[in-house]
């Protein structure tokens, strides 16, 4: 065989080598993408997002979309090829599979993170709403989660309304942790709770609830890398009423960044006039109960996202806008915010056409 071709030949064999190597070798990373827009003040398989009973609601106009992103599953492998295509796109970001799944996580584990912090969010977007508009709600502070096999397994329940450690009054989750932990592993500590059946026929009920009963723990020691302190196994958080119906019907969304988006839909529905002007505006953002807007992941996705869905601004929280502002899709205009009164003050002069007032993102 001449020299050529045997070169040839070796040459094209090495090829194909290497691309079955690179469609065959998995490799440790996944894939971010842009996901589906969704206008809070419209429509979402044929029902209203926000749904509002009990109170007057008003006519809006205009986008106010969440924004999100898609990511691959847990157990789906990445080959070589895959990583370097999606390293070549523009519109997609490779990260390592631990960014979105740490220690292993599963599917069905990450599935119900993100479902529980979706419903935190929901709940917190309500109350930051109608704090901004100075209608009272009424909060207090429950059982969240019981882990399993903890000392407060069968004893606390999800749900159960913590009223008081040890006597002491409980006014906000963070002074259980804080009571606990006075104590040394094994010693006791006492709860007075309401139960969470309890708890939730007072609600149904308009009533206070007032039946409590003590419960004693044993603590034991965290499992917290060189620390020795108690525990007893379980977290705390908020649960509020409020003097209307306030329902958000979202189906196959996760996480926390929709917060804001929804704090400023509810917003609007309560309240005459139009906070968009027509315009159609994207965002996102984790909220808390007092109106602050905090950093999510994947901004970038998040962005083209909405760009490619017509947005014209795009609400960002402060923590995100350098990173956001280091590849602004064309047309879009990156709008800082830090807190729901900040979100509002922007809408504003979005619908005044003031936009040369926006504080907008840079890269700085």
């Amino acid at each position: 065989m001449p020299r050529r071709t045997a070169t040839m030949l070796a040459s094209t064999l090495m090829l194909i080598a290497l691309l079955c190597a690179g469609v065959l070798i998995p490799v440790p990373y996944a894939e971010m993408s842009p996901g589906p827009t969704v206008n809070t003040l419209g429509d979402h398989d044929g029902a209203p997002v926000l749904q509002i009973t009990g109170h007057k609601t008003y006519q809006t106009d205009g986008h106010l979309n969440m924004t999100t992103v898609r990511v691959t599953s847990a157990d789906f492998r990445m080959n070589l090829v895959e990583a370097v295509y999606g390293w070549l796109d523009h519109d997609t970001k490779v990260v390592p599979h631990d960014t979105l799944y740490p220690n292993g996580t599963t599917e069905q584990q990450s599935s119900q993170q993100n479902a529980e912090e979706f419903s935190q969010s929901q709940e917190s977007a309500k109350v930051a709403a109608l704090k901004e508009l100075g209608v009272p709600v009424t909060s207090w502070v429950i059982v969240s989660t019981v882990v399993k096999g903890s000392p407060a397994e069968g004893k606390l329940h999800a749900g159960d309304v913590i009223k008081a450690v040890d006597g002491t009054a409980v006014k906000q989750p963070a002074d259980v942790a804080k009571f606990v932990t006075k104590h040394k592993p094994g010693q006791n500590v006492a709860f007075t709770v309401v139960p969470a059946k309890e708890q939730a026929a007072a609600v149904k009920a308009h009533r206070t609830a007032t039946k409590t009963q003590d419960v004693t723990i044993t603590t034991t020691t965290s499992d917290d890398s060189g620390a020795k302190r108690a525990v007893v196994g379980i977290s705390a958080g908020t649960d509020h009423t409020f003097p209307f119906d306030i329902d958000i019907k979202l189906a196959d969304v996760g996480g926390p960044s929709a917060g804001l988006m929804f704090a400023l839909g509810i917003y609007d529905k309560l309240t005459p006039g139009s906070l968009t002007g027509g315009k159609f505006i994207a965002g996102t953002g984790t909220i808390d109960d007092n109106g602050t807007v905090g950093p999510i992941g994947g901004i970038e996705m998040k962005t083209v996202g909405a760009r490619d869905n017509g947005a014209q601004y795009f609400l960002t929280p402060a923590e995100n806008c350098a990173a956001a502002a280091k590849d602004t899709p064309s047309g879009l205009t990156l709008v800082k915010v830090k807190t729901i009164g900040d979100a509002l003050d922007a809408l504003k002069d979005i619908r005044s056409g003031n936009t040369a007032a926006l504080p907008q993102c840079t890269k700085g």
